[in-house]
């Protein structure tokens, strides 16, 4: 659990990135099988987690936040294809997230607003953190519970 409290913006990524490193952590010591393993109805595994959220980190941070044009990564959705590797999903997500960073550090003000609309209104980076926060916490939840399917560990 952070315990970072020196500003808004550093205590805002310090939780992200607490989020962000437990989805990371649940991908650890699995081989290929494991993660693109589906344990439920909606096809839904690890690895499909972690490229899902590269693709989330690129929309919002990158379009929306700084207005880069919409680009869709290698992979999008939680389907992985058979010839993308673990090590590119997991490189390219942690890629996702080193761009996402360079941008709220490059803004560094809460209160900017986004270069986009969201569902037509402005919106401020503070809102975007929060929204990317809890959007990669309710994944980690779910690669919580794929890992315990896949293997029994639980925890962070």
């Amino acid at each position: 659990m952070p315990r970072v409290d020196s500003g808004e913006l550093d205590t805002a990524l310090a939780f992200l990135n607490f989020n962000r490193e437990s989805v990371l952590k649940k991908t650890e010591g699995l081989d290929d099988e494991q993660l693109r393993r589906v344990l439920v109805g909606t096809g839904t595994n690890l690895l499909g987690l972690v490229q899902h959220l590269a693709q989330a980190e690129r929309n919002w941070f990158g379009y929306h936040l700084t207005g880069a044009a919409h680009v869709r990564g290698p992979g999008s959705g939680m389907r992985v294809p058979r010839g993308r590797t673990t090590a590119a999903v997991l490189d390219d997500y942690r890629a996702a997230i080193a761009a996402s960073d360079a941008a709220i550090r490059a803004i560094g003000d809460p209160e900017a607003h986004l270069a986009r609309l969201v569902d037509g209104q402005h919106m401020t980076m503070r809102w975007l953190i929060a929204h990317m926060t809890s959007e990669t916490a309710r994944h980690a939840g779910h690669a919580d519970i794929l890992r315990e399917q896949i293997d029994g560990t639980t925890g962070r």
